[in-house]
């Protein structure tokens, strides 16, 4: 019978051991921990230490019967004597042993009686933390139980570490991604912001998405690795900028601020030429005697002709903001081309070149075609770095996500010009989040921002286009998403304030 016991608590060890290495969270691995060390020694409750080498003291979050963090000097009561020595403690009548200290029986209210401490070693032998059980419901821990309890607090030592070993490596990735959003957001400062915002709203449409469910994605479910998988994605989706040029970044008008600065000095420059001329024509005329009307006919013609340059420039100024042109605003540039002044070699050059015509002339934006592709490359830039990462497994998907936030369900969108049967329900949200959140912020210096209400309008729009997945944008109104992540009062002033 005692051998048939002994079989079943070393199997029920070898369960636990198991379970225990499965567990990465650090909390919920010491709620174990100590739960099962009073079960095998059926004891009536535990208290399990840590070791603080930064402090040589001891630290517990789980300790049963006890609220709070409980922290002790190593040396100090039973659990620091076992810290320090190594050796088990094992007590048959606690109130009989002076190393006892009643004063936690006194606070508390328990009266402790039997109680088994033991270290926990890990591999190199260091004692890591301490086993405390209190109480045997049937008699004192024997010697079995001690040496139950040593090889759990062996296995459970393992277990810690690799718990706190999971915690740096989660650290050190949460650390990498935020430092990669500052770099973002220092290489491109008008976008401050908006990869944590997105971030927010993406994972807020996964919470609607869990609550609410769609016709075609009813039933699921984002775990606590996919979400943190989703949020990843979100922050660096724009990390592949660092590949933009930056005055293409943060071109906040059609022509750079040196080809504007060129084009007002030629058209100073030929305002001066016609000057010139026509002040030697005017003292040509007067030496020749000519009448007054005659003279005034030139200082006419002369303004007429400044008053046109200046109207050009005023429209060339114009044009050059982020805006819609007014109707008859590309013919007036064009006067532009037609209009002359000396060059440097004294022959006639336009006031405005083609390419300034052309950049003037872009009807949305400030971006040339050429600059929209690089502005569009950062996606495929994105998706070459976080490729270079060596995920873990429960982040693998990462770069996969980030590279599909700029594609359309209508197979328009980039890099990759995909179907909707090869955008994922990750990618279709973020699309989302990522659209909304340039309509409405209030931090581009190239543009005013969009109203709530307009942002959703265009939002449907899209939807209706069959770039967006309709179903998530009606999702995106319904529950309000917007309004819950951004805040408890909702305006159409957004104000701005993860889900890790």
């Amino acid at each position: 019978m005692l051998y048939r016991e002994k079989a079943d608590r070393l199997q029920a060890l070898l369960e636990i051991a198991k379970a225990l290495n499965e567990e990465r969270e650090l909390d919920r691995l010491l709620q174990r921990i100590v739960s099962e060390a009073a079960r095998v020694v059926d004891a009536d409750r535990g208290t399990l230490f840590l070791v603080d080498l930064d402090t040589a003291s001891l630290w517990s979050k789980i300790a049963q019967g006890l609220g709070g963090e409980i922290r002790i000097p190593k040396g100090t009561g039973i659990a620091g004597l076992v810290a320090e020595t190594g050796e088990v403690v094992n007590l048959h009548d606690a109130y009989r042993d002076a190393r006892f200290n009643p004063a936690v029986d006194r606070s508390t209210g328990y009266h402790t009686q039997t109680l088994l401490c033991v270290p926990m070693h890990n591999s190199r032998g260091d004692v890591v933390g301490v086993l405390q059980l209190l109480n045997k419901r049937d008699g004192v821990f024997d010697h079995d139980d001690e040496e139950l309890l040593l090889a759990l607090g062996g296995q459970a030592a393992s277990a810690v570490e690799n718990a706190l070993l999971h915690d740096d490596i989660t650290r050190l990735f949460e650390g990498f991604v935020q430092a990669s959003v500052v770099a973002i957001e220092a290489r491109d400062p008008t976008t401050a912001g908006h990869s944590e915002r997105v971030a927010k709203l993406t994972l807020g449409i996964a919470d609607a998405v869990e609550i609410h469910g769609t016709a075609r994605w009813t039933g699921l479910a984002f775990s606590p690795a996919h979400r943190i998988e989703l949020r990843y994605a979100a922050l660096l989706h724009d990390f592949g900028k660092v590949g933009v040029r930056e005055d293409v970044l943060v071109k906040a008008h059609k022509l750079y601020p040196m080809q504007l600065d060129l084009v007002r000095m030629r058209f100073a420059l030929a305002k001066k030429s016609l000057e010139v001329d026509h002040l030697r024509q005017c003292v040509a005329l007067l030496r020749a005697g000519a009448v007054p009307e005659l003279v005034a006919d030139h200082d006419a013609e002369f303004a007429s002709r400044i008053a046109e340059i200046d109207a050009v420039l005023a429209i060339a100024e114009a044009a050059n903001h982020p805006t819609v042109l007014p109707a008859g605003s590309f013919e007036a540039l064009q006067r532009g081309a037609v209009l002359h002044f000396p060059g440097p070699g004294g022959e006639p050059a336009p006031l405005l070149t083609p390419v300034e015509i052309e950049l003037l002339s872009i009807p949305r934006g400030t971006l040339s075609l050429a600059e929209r592709r690089e502005i569009e490359s950062h996606v495929s830039h994105t998706f070459r770095f976080l490729k270079q990462i060596p995920w873990s497994r429960g982040l693998r998907r990462v770069p996969e996500i980030a590279h599909g936030h700029h594609e359309k369900l209508n197979g328009t969108g980039y890099p990759q010009g995909l179907p909707a049967a090869d955008i994922g329900v990750e990618a279709r949200m973020m699309a989302i989040a990522d659209i909304y959140d340039a309509l409405t912020a209030s931090d581009r210096p190239y543009k005013k921002a969009v109203p709530h209400a307009n942002a959703l309008r265009i939002l449907e729009d899209e939807a209706d286009r069959g770039a967006l997945d309709g179903e998530l944008v009606h999702l995106f109104r319904s529950a309000r998403v917007a309004e819950r992540v951004m805040g408890e009062k909702f305006t159409d002033a957004r104000r701005i304030s993860g889900a890790f």
